[in-house]
């Protein structure tokens, strides 16, 4: 069984998550670019070609700056880290890191099965990492002083988990239905935006 120690002040590793994901959405845009010399034609079709890149792009950055927020909120309270916790935290920056890569699939190749599976895979990952944490906090309130925290509330979780669910069973919908399985990624809107609503009100 795990042992929750102690090990100092959250504030290296939200200082570490910033850059991280920083450094992510940065590399996002590295790959968005018009070749110079085009006449008029070319320049057209450069644009054109360029649209899923903006997509993938827009999408990832939203994803991304989600994520962002939602592990500062985690840590709002937070006072001390355990080792459990720094273990989750690195995992989750891990899969954050990797986001990137996953995009350049879904822009290059987007009509691929594998490419929105893998994109699906990589988000599913990144919130279960997000979803674990706020529930080994949730549980540890010496780590917050006591304090009580929105993100351990039942409506966090549920939507944290939700979110989770949706691309996870994506993934192999994307595996048969091909890009369309992306059109599952809108539920989310409606029902975070409920669960939202339900954490202000019990806040």
């Amino acid at each position: 069984m795990w042992t929750s120690r102690p090990d100092g002040r959250p504030d290296r590793l939200l200082t570490l998550a910033d850059g991280v994901f920083a450094i992510a959405i940065t590399l996002l845009v590295l790959d968005l670019y018009v070749p110079r010399g085009l006449d008029a034609d070319r320049y057209q079709a450069a644009l054109h070609r360029l649209l899923p890149d903006l997509g993938a792009y827009a999408l990832s950055v939203g994803v991304l700056g989600s994520f962002w927020r939602d592990h500062r909120r985690i840590f709002r309270d937070v006072r001390e880290v355990d080792g459990q916790v720094i273990v989750l935290s690195l995992t989750g920056l891990g899969v954050a890191a990797l986001v990137p890569f996953p995009t350049r699939l879904l822009a290059e190749y987007g009509d691929e099965p594998v490419s929105v599976a893998v994109y699906a895979a990589a988000v599913a990952a990144l919130g279960a990492c997000h979803l674990a944490l706020a529930a080994v906090l949730a549980k540890r309130p010496w780590l917050r002083d006591g304090t009580p925290s929105d993100t351990g509330s039942t409506p966090y979780l549920l939507e944290s988990a939700t979110m989770v669910v949706v691309f996870a069973v994506s993934v192999p919908l994307a595996l048969v239905t091909g890009a369309t399985a992306m059109w599952l990624w809108l539920a989310l809107v409606p029902v975070r935006f409920v669960l939202g609503r339900r954490l202000q009100k019990a806040g």
